[in-house]
C-alpha cells in the first residue's frame, strides 16, 4: 500500500469541496478524481459525491474507508447529533411496530450497522442474546460501554454475514445500514442465509420521489447517501426468499431542515 500524500489529498479534497459547493460541478469532478488517484481507498467518500453530482457512475456501495472515517470521527457526539439535532428515531419506531404487530420476543438478535446501540437499547427487553457489528471501532466502543450487547463484533455487514457460522438468528435488524449500500442482493442473501425460518428482517432505507430514480433501482441522492426505489427493495426481497409483513412510509432523519423521506420495512424469510 503506498503512502499517502496527506497534505496534497487534503489541498485537492478542500479544492472539490468548494467547487462542489459553488455549483462548479465539471471542475469539482477533476478535483475529487485528482482525490481518487491520492487516496484509491476512498476515505472520503468522493466516488459517493461524484454520484452525487451525477458525474461518475453510481458504486454499489459507499466505500469501507469512507464509512469507518466518517463514523469513526462522529462517534463521540453520534447520538446527540443524530437523535437530539436531526431527528433520528427509527429504532424506537421498528419497537412501536414490532409492539403493535404482536412481534417478540427474540431469542437471538442480530444488529447489523450497530452503531452506538440505539437499536440495541430500543430492543434489548425484547431479546434475549443481541449480537451486534459495525465496521466503525470507536462505535463499537461506545456500544460496548453501554452493556447492550452479549456480543460486539468490528466488521462490514456483508462479510460478517458471509463468514458467521454460529447458530441462525430470528431477527435481524439494520436500522442505518442500506443508505451506505446500493445495490441489495448481498445484504438480502446474507440476511437470508442467517435467519432460522420464519425469521424477521427489519430494516430502513431512504428514498426519493419517483421520477428521481429515472427507471434506476437506487442512486446517491443529494446528502451523499443511497437512496432505493421501493419496488426495487419488494423485488430485491422476493427473489431472497422474504415476505414483506409491513413496508411504512416514515421520515428517517431531518437533513438541513428538511424530512428525509424512507421506509421502514418488517420481512419474514420463508425458509
Amino acid at each position: 500500500m503506498k503512502k499517502i500524500d496527506e497534505d496534497a489529498l487534503a489541498e485537492a479534497y478542500n479544492r472539490a469541496l468548494s467547487l462542489e459547493k459553488s455549483g462548479d460541478f465539471d471542475a469539482a469532478a477533476k478535483a475529487y478524481a485528482e482525490v481518487l488517484a491520492l487516496d484509491p481507498e476512498d476515505h472520503g467518500g468522493a466516488a459517493v459525491r461524484l454520484a452525487s453530482m451525477g458525474r461518475g457512475e453510481t458504486p454499489e456501495k459507499a466505500p469501507d474507508a469512507y464509512v469507518t472515517t466518517l463514523f469513526d470521527q462522529h462517534a463521540e457526539v453520534f447520538d446527540n447529533v443524530l437523535v437530539d439535532q436531526l431527528g433520528y428515531c427509527v429504532p424506537l419506531l421498528v419497537r412501536q411496530r414490532f409492539q403493535a404487530l404482536e412481534l417478540g420476543p427474540f431469542d437471538r438478535v442480530l444488529d447489523l450497522g450497530c452503531g452506538t446501540g440505539l437499536t440495541g437499547g430500543a430492543l434489548r427487553d425484547m431479546a434475549e442474546d443481541i449480537t451486534g457489528v459495525d465496521l466503525s471501532e470507536n462505535m463499537v466502543e461506545i456500544a460496548h460501554e453501554k452493556d447492550l450487547y452479549e456480543t460486539l463484533y468490528v466488521a462490514e455487514a456483508v462479510d460478517f454475514l458471509d463468514d458467521n457460522d454460529d447458530e441462525p438468528f430470528d431477527l435481524i435488524a439494520a436500522t442505518d445500514v442500506l443508505p451506505y449500500l446500493g445495490a441489495l442482493e448481498a445484504l438480502f442473501f446474507g440476511a437470508a442465509e442467517n435467519l432460522v425460518p420464519g425469521g424477521l428482517f427489519a430494516f430502513s432505507s431512504e428514498t426519493l420521489p419517483y421520477d428521481s430514480f429515472a427507471g434506476r433501482p437506487f442512486m446517491v441522492g443529494p446528502h451523499q447517501r443511497f437512496a432505493h426505489a421501493g419496488s426495487y427493495v419488494r423485488q430485491r426481497l422476493h427473489e431472497t426468499g422474504f415476505d414483506v409483513v409491513e413496508m411504512s412510509d416514515i421520515t428517517v432523519r431531518m437533513e438541513e431542515g428538511e424530512p428525509i423521506a424512507g421506509h421502514l420495512v418488517i420481512a419474514r424469510y420463508r425458509g
